[in-house]
């Protein structure tokens, strides 16, 4: 038997950077007869070799690893979810995420992409936030995505409540100046405050302006929608310059010329891209906490993300996944493959 396994082991691919192989006792991926110039980059492990619920629970099945030095990008769990306002849950929603991440592949047929022939990619695990203060969280996150993008390293978050993305802008504004936002959500998040707290998953894009850490020229916000305490709740965005497209200039249409407008818009700068998953209608993402009808539909979410292709995108998060709202797990595969359509439009990743 340690013979077999030793076999297996000898003939799979090495982690790599002293990272710690998601398969458990080996990392079996390739026969050492198709290995290629990409040898030396984690690959996830495939299901002809490693049965799906074998391993770590990481995302894709990729090598956790301690530290951002030597990757070119990394999945990072922020799993907080004390900012919300209505349904809680989204703690768990990076754990759930890497399960359903299982199902991913490593090329995408659909545009081409090929992210781990091009990318070092690993899992850097989650930061540990602390679920009794949300500043102190806040800081926590901050300073670990600037660890992060000093090392040269772009994150790929899985949250987390849409507070998360308020200190990774911080730290992203740090290293590039003010960036460029691709904010898809159901909500604008520019709220000033509420119950007298100015810090929750309502209000980190008017925390970002109030920081400088917005190009604001530069910011699109996709799939708004939902009733509204004023007859014109789009004023404070459009006010700074953000450009707001309701999720009813989305209906029952391709948003293929929207993201070329976008990408005319954005240039060649920096952009983050940060998306809620509530942006998509309930009927394909019901697990998150505050849900809104007649939302975006899965394929204008890929359209949107396949149109960053070619853009400086410098991080990405996808937030408010809340697993106990999600049974079947829908939400939550979603949010995997929409994560997986953020790597493969990252800068340098080869399209054939």
């Amino acid at each position: 038997m340690l013979r077999r396994i030793a076999s297996r082991c000898a003939r799979g691919l090495g982690a790599g950077g002293g990272a710690h192989p998601a398969v458990g006792l080996c990392h079996p991926g390739r026969s050492s007869s198709s290995r290629s110039s990409d040898a030396r980059r984690n690959q996830p492990p495939s299901s002809e070799f490693v049965a799906r619920p074998v391993g770590v629970c990481s995302m894709m099945r990729l090598p956790v690893q301690a530290s951002p030095e030597g990757l070119d990008a990394a999945f990072v769990g922020v799993p907080l979810d004390i900012g919300t306002s209505n349904r809680p849950g989204a703690r768990f929603g990076p754990r759930r995420i890497r399960e359903e991440s299982v199902m991913l592949r490593t090329a995408n047929p659909s545009t081409g992409a090929l992210p781990f022939q091009s990318l070092m990619v690993a899992d850097l695990g989650d930061v540990n936030v602390n679920l009794y203060n949300l500043l102190d969280s806040c800081r926590l996150i901050r300073e670990a995505y600037q660890k992060i993008v000093a090392a040269g390293c772009i994150p790929l978050t899985l949250g987390g409540d849409h507070t998360i993305t308020y200190p990774i802008l911080q730290a992203m504004a740090e290293k590039h100046g003010p960036v460029g936002l691709l904010h898809v959500d159901a909500h604008m998040d520019t709220a000033d405050k509420a119950l007298g707290e100015k810090l929750y998953h309502g209000t980190p894009f008017r925390r970002c302006v109030d920081e400088g850490l917005l190009d604001c020229k530069r910011v699109v916000q996709i799939g708004i929608r939902g009733s509204a305490m004023t007859l014109d709740p789009y004023r404070y965005s459009r006010s700074q310059g953000f450009r707001v497209v309701p999720a009813e200039d989305c209906w029952m249409k391709s948003l293929v010329p929207l993201m070329g407008e976008v990408r005319q818009q954005m240039g060649g700068r920096p952009i983050y891209i940060s998306f809620d998953i509530d942006g998509l209608d309930p009927a394909y993402a019901p697990g998150t906490g505050t849900p809104e009808t007649a939302g975006l539909t899965p394929s204008q979410a890929l359209e949107i993300i396949r149109g960053c292709q070619g853009l400086n995108v410098v991080g990405c998060d996808l937030v408010e996944v809340s697993p106990p709202y999600d049974p079947f797990g829908n939400t939550a595969l979603l949010a995997a493959n929409l994560l997986f359509e953020m790597l493969c439009a990252l800068p340098k990743v080869m399209v054939v």
